[in-house]
């Protein structure tokens, strides 16, 4: 369920002209875990290119492995590259460091954001030397860390630290079932969290450029906002407006804008947090690459600010237009 009414802030940009982005290499697919949403992402952002008239072509590189890649992304046939790869390879720094050596324009955060965004851990420990609120949280590399997660109090939220799309996340409400979160998100990444569990109100913050667009409260019957919330079930509900007094929603929207600058973020993204018990806002975590299909949260942000789809992919295009110092 969607809500959604225009935003009086409407963001303005000058008309779009196709000519000006030359050849766009679209990567999407990759190997990660969050494949599938890459793929139906890309299919999305592909499609609106197309109307728009850009000079696009899909690229995967799980049909051009290791080298073979870059020979086909080079500058020589492509003037810029529109990163759709979510998860890793795509959003860890991997592709740009890549595209940086070839010389090649992308979307989105550089090298360095990328990195830091992907990783939960690191992303956490930056916001907390910020001084930017965060939930209190435990590092769990073994068995011998359980304790530590322990001392923070049940219930918990358990996580991989470099997995998005909620991914290996599970609620643990006593030992037993925070043993068992650990051993299954431990499949995917040997750097768990356990973060103390959050009961308040869940939001996000989508950010184009140097604005952040309208809050949206995500609303789950599910325990927690997870894979089957995010792109399967029905009965997710995203309120925009958000319900916020303006004044409240302007010092969170602004909170999140210093926190995607913190981690070295730039271009666009998607910032997530929760309210405590007590009502202040704890960051979650830093989406570099985030989703684009019919039930991701960017979107429907920009539709909340008068900004249809293809426009918000002209605009992510647009980011590719950056000097390459400062993704960074």
């Amino acid at each position: 369920m969607t809500s959604l009414a225009p935003n009086p802030k409407t963001l303005a940009f000058d008309p779009i002209d196709p000519a000006r982005y030359g050849r766009v290499a679209l990567v999407l697919g990759g190997s990660s875990e969050e494949r599938p949403i890459s793929l139906r992402s890309g299919a999305a952002v592909l499609a609106a290119l197309q109307r728009l008239g850009i000079d696009v072509t899909p690229l995967d590189p799980a049909d051009h492995p290791g080298s073979a890649l870059f020979q086909v992304l080079n500058p020589q046939r492509f003037d810029r590259a529109f990163l759709i790869l979510h998860g890793r390879g795509g959003e860890d720094g991997q592709i740009q460091g890549a595209l940086e050596t070839l010389g090649l324009p992308y979307t989105g955060s550089g090298v360095l954001g990328s990195a830091i965004g992907m990783d939960k851990y690191r992303t956490k420990r930056i916001w907390g030397g910020a001084g930017l609120p965060t939930a209190e949280f435990a590092l769990i590399l073994d068995e011998a860390d359980l304790g530590q997660a322990i001392a923070l109090g049940f219930p918990l939220m358990i996580k991989p630290a470099h997995e998005g799309s909620s991914l290996g996340m599970a609620r643990a409400n006593d030992r037993d079932e925070l043993i068992a979160a650990w051993r299954e998100a431990a499949k995917l990444d040997a750097i768990v969290l356990a973060e103390r569990w959050l009961s308040g109100a869940e939001y996000t913050c989508a950010i184009l450029g140097e604005q952040a667009l309208p809050l949206i409260r995500l609303e789950t019957p599910n325990v927690f906002y997870d894979f089957d919330a995010k792109y399967q079930a029905n009965s997710t509900s995203y309120l925009c407006p958000c319900g916020l007094p303006e004044s409240i929603e302007a010092e969170y929207q602004a909170l999140c804008l210093k926190a995607f600058r913190a981690v070295g973020g730039s271009g666009w993204g998607r910032v997530d947090f929760m309210l405590d018990e007590a009502g202040n806002p704890r960051l979650l975590e830093v989406n570099t690459i985030p989703g684009m299909t019919d039930h991701s949260l960017v979107p429907m942000a920009a539709q909340a600010a008068d900004i249809d789809f293809d426009s918000l992919c002209a605009r992510i295009l647009e980011t590719s237009m950056q000097e390459t110092a400062s993704h960074d």
